[in-house]
């Protein structure tokens, strides 16, 4: 039978396999409260029995690496020579030295002392005197919420020289702080290599604000001109151009299929005419076979493709990129030989070309997308749930249309804080079109530009909080008479 203590280890290890929350970790200032449930083994010497223990700890975390935490344990155990239960009380302190504490995972060693307190039937109270000392680990669910596991080994002298061990997995509350503090602000690169839209990442949690109080404007650094964004869509009297890839293969093979020859020119002639572009090819398999087998045979057939684009056209390998996923993102059920075979398939990821003049239209239908946020915030607020929902109205009316959403951030904070929350900001876009109207992740893209790509100044509130914000490329769709 199993006991809770097992079962608490097992979601905590669980929940640290597969959360991808985004979380910044320790912050400076902060506190913390922790609940705990572990064990607690006596030194042999002692005759008690090995029994589970419940604790609380409060800590103050002085930087972003040091932090101390306070300590109360309690176990209830009995001798193993003859009867007589007896009550365990631990109480002391551990400073903490965090490594790695800008990560969600956040790895710790911890030293300290304490008093404990055995209080035996038929027996005298004892009371000791304990150093201990050990690793911990915490797992941020989110700025505020971490797992927690930790081990200690106390050492303590009862006429002799004992060891007692103790074993613990909790969660841990942290609050106040400052979520910039450890985090100078950086002045971002002259320029920047965007990075490819990521389809099918699951998407972070909502980080917590940020404490923030503004300084007067005549303390804040004098900033550069502003500069023209970069475009990301067409100007008046040009167009946005882009062209999908979708082939599909034969069972166990990754040869492409003559009928899908034209497909690929078509794809490979765009780049050529736009070497600007890039490409991500995905390739992926049904169901039938091991997942080794076929994350091999998916990898084999975008590679297939990035060769055929390389030899034919001339497209450089730098460009293109190849990713097999294997029997993930079907999209049928595999249940029959027409839904086996539409799940063989290469869907390809590529850039769009802008300012592209041949295009001839009668009727252009176009819609755009423009969230703020809070400071230090990634949630979306309601009064822009009505925005989403028209956007997503639009996605499904034209279901061949993709999006690229679009993170920003203002100036406060660091250079990498501001790009993972730039990029959280869109994925949060992201995930709500898809868990709230049910637009295919592929279909979606997030990238996140930090504060490098600013529309207003950043020296007042009114600036910063234009450059909190979300922009969305959106396809346009072109009807013709």
């Amino acid at each position: 039978m199993r006991t809770p203590f097992q079962y608490l280890i097992k979601l905590f290890l669980f929940t640290m396999i597969t959360s991808t929350a985004f979380a910044e970790g320790i912050r400076p200032d902060s506190f913390t409260f922790s609940g705990v449930v572990g064990g607690y083994t006596f030194d042999g010497r002692q005759h008690l029995e090995t029994r589970p223990l419940v604790g609380v700890r409060g800590g103050y975390n002085f930087t972003s690496y040091l932090g101390v935490e306070l300590l109360f344990d309690y176990a209830r155990t009995e001798g193993t020579r003859g009867p007589g239960d007896a009550n365990m009380f631990r109480y002391g302190g551990d400073l903490l030295f965090y490594l790695f504490p800008d990560h969600a995972l956040v790895p710790y060693l911890a030293a300290g002392y304490s008093g404990i307190t055995l209080d035996q039937e038929r027996q005298r109270t004892n009371n000791l005197g304990v150093f201990d000392y050990g690793p911990g680990i915490r797992y941020f669910l989110n700025d505020d919420l971490a797992l927690r596991g930790d081990f200690r080994h106390l050492v303590f002298r009862d006429g002799r020289t004992l060891s007692n061990y103790e074993y613990t997995v909790g969660i841990t509350y942290q609050f106040g702080g400052n979520q910039t503090a450890a985090r100078p602000i950086a002045t971002p690169p002259a320029s920047e290599t965007s990075p490819r839209p990521e389809t099918g990442a699951a998407p972070p949690k909502v980080s917590k604000p940020e404490p923030i109080t503004p300084e007067p404007e005549q303390a804040q650094p004098k900033e550069a001109p502003l500069e023209p964004v970069p475009t990301t869509e067409p100007t008046p009297g040009t167009y946005k151009y882009c062209v999908p890839l979708h082939i599909e293969f034969d069972i166990d093979k990754a040869e492409i299929r003559p009928e899908y020859y034209d497909e690929v020119a078509r794809a490979g002639d765009f780049m050529k005419k736009y070497p600007t572009t890039s490409a991500v090819i995905e390739g992926y398999c049904d169901q039938v076979g091991s997942d080794e087998y076929n994350l091999q045979l998916s990898q084999q057939r975008a590679e297939a493709v990035v060769a055929y684009l390389e030899k034919r056209f001339g497209i450089d390998s730098s460009r293109l990129t190849a990713k097999g996923y294997g029997k993930a993102k079907t999209i049928t059920d595999n249940v029959s030989d027409e839904a086996k075979q539409k799940n063989r398939r290469i869907e390809a990821v590529i850039d769009c070309a802008f300012d592209v003049k041949e295009i001839k239209e009668s009727e252009r239908i176009c819609t755009g997308l423009k969230l703020e946020f809070d400071t230090g915030r990634a949630e979306i607020k309601p009064e822009y749930h009505n925005e989403l929902a028209r956007v997503a109205d639009y996605l499904k009316r034209y279901p061949s249309t993709t999006a690229l959403i679009e993170g920003h951030t203002d100036n406060i904070g660091g250079f990498d804080f501001n790009m993972a929350l730039s990029k959280h900001r869109a994925e949060n876009v992201v995930s709500y079109l898809v868990e709230k109207f049910g637009i295919k992740r592929s279909r979606l893209a997030a990238r996140g530009y930090g504060f490098t790509r600013r529309i207003a100044y950043n020296n007042t509130p009114e600036g910063r909080q234009k450059n909190r914000r979300i922009n969305a490329v959106i396809d346009c769709v072109v009807k013709t008479r």
